[in-house]
């Protein structure tokens, strides 16, 4: 028998929503520019990834999740996400990944300027990797 402990530590949410009024909402706009003109130079790539993993968290400071399996001989480890073939991210990344990403960022930012739009374009910013280069998370 194992047991998946989701790991979620993270600053109190009025703390959060005042960050995010006050710097997230326009550092974030610079943060994704950045990574996403990092991810199409190909070079910055990793780093351009790295940035947008962390977009949640730079928007709202959000805790980055992470699960933890238990396995009943004592074992811990961190979960593992198998993600697709190498060669289908890279075709999907030239093809479609970088200028839907683009759009897809612009209007997860466009609809955090509204408070109707904010539960939506957090859940857009959370899907950035999955939209670039089909990342699983």
């Amino acid at each position: 028998m194992t047991t998946v402990v989701r790991q979620e530590q993270g600053v109190n949410l009025l703390l959060r929503a005042i960050y995010f009024l006050v710097f997230g909402l326009w550092f974030s706009a610079i943060w994704a520019s950045v990574a996403w003109v990092l991810c199409v130079t190909i070079i910055g790539l990793p780093l351009g990834l790295w940035m947008l993993n962390r977009l949640p968290q730079v928007t709202t400071l959000r805790p980055q999740r992470g699960d933890l399996v238990v396995h009943t001989s004592g074992e811990v480890y961190r979960q593992h996400i198998a993600q697709r073939a190498f060669i289908v991210r890279a075709l999907w990344f030239v093809l479609v990944g970088w200028w839907l990403s683009a759009l897809w960022l612009a209007g997860a930012w466009a609809l955090s300027a509204s408070i109707i739009g904010l539960p939506i374009s957090f859940w857009m910013f959370d899907r950035v990797p999955a939209i670039i280069t089909l990342a699983r998370t």
